[in-house]
C-alpha cells in the first residue's frame, strides 16, 4: 500500500520561496507567471492494512503544521 500527500501553504499565509522562484522566473524571460505557491509531496511506503484515517493522523500529527498549511492524500493500492 502506498500513499502520496499533497501539503500546500493555505491560501493567505505568505509563501516567500514561492515567490523567490516567480521573481527569478521573471528573470529569466519567463514572464506570464503571476504567482508560484511551493509545497511537499510526501510519499509513504504503508503496511497493506494502513487506512486514510492512518495517514490523516501523520498528517495532523506530523507531516503538515495545520495551522499554516493544508494537505491532500491519496492512496494508492
Amino acid at each position: 500500500m502506498k500513499a502520496r500527500v499533497h501539503v500546500m501553504l493555505k491560501n493567505g499565509v505568505l509563501d516567500p520561496q514561492g515567490e523567490a522562484v516567480r521573481h527569478a522566473l521573471g528573470a529569466m524571460g519567463f514572464d506570464k507567471v503571476d504567482g508560484v505557491r511551493q509545497g511537499k509531496v510526501i510519499d509513504l511506503d504503508l503496511a497493506d492494512d494502513a487506512t486514510e484515517a492512518d495517514v490523516t493522523a501523520m498528517c495532523d500529527k506530523l507531516l503538515a503544521n495545520t495551522v499554516i498549511e493544508s494537505y491532500s492524500i491519496e492512496m494508492q493500492g
